[in-house]
């Protein structure tokens, strides 16, 4: 992660929404004057979704567009002391990295 410059291209983040209120956990895709492009999952559904990965069901991120007056804040997805990262409990609960269940592995070709 380049500190840099954080909220790059495949930089994993937590975007958090108002009207209606909701937590969006994902890769940044593209950020522009109009809003955020993540490909990720729902917070309500993250449980879930590694439950899927773990029992090997078909699952997928979804890819979003929000608009910029919907974003109240994009944190990067870091873990906080003792306190796990979501991507650790991602990978812990799921079995694989969160950037390859994302589709974001920065191998030098297009994700």
């Amino acid at each position: 992660m380049d500190y840099l410059e954080p909220f790059t291209r495949g930089s994993i983040v937590l975007v958090t929404l108002n009207s209606p209120r909701e937590k969006f956990w994902g890769a940044i895709l593209d950020i522009s004057p109009a809003g955020v492009s993540v490909r990720g999952v729902d917070l309500n559904s993250f449980e879930e979704v590694t439950s899927m990965l773990r029992a090997e069901e078909p699952v997928m991120p979804s890819t979003v567009f929000f608009p910029l007056n919907r974003v109240e804040r994009v944190e990067l997805e870091v873990a906080n002391g003792p306190i796990p990262s979501l991507s650790d409990r991602f990978i812990s609960k799921s079995g694989r990295r969160a950037e390859e269940f994302l589709d974001v592995l920065d191998d030098g070709g297009p994700f």
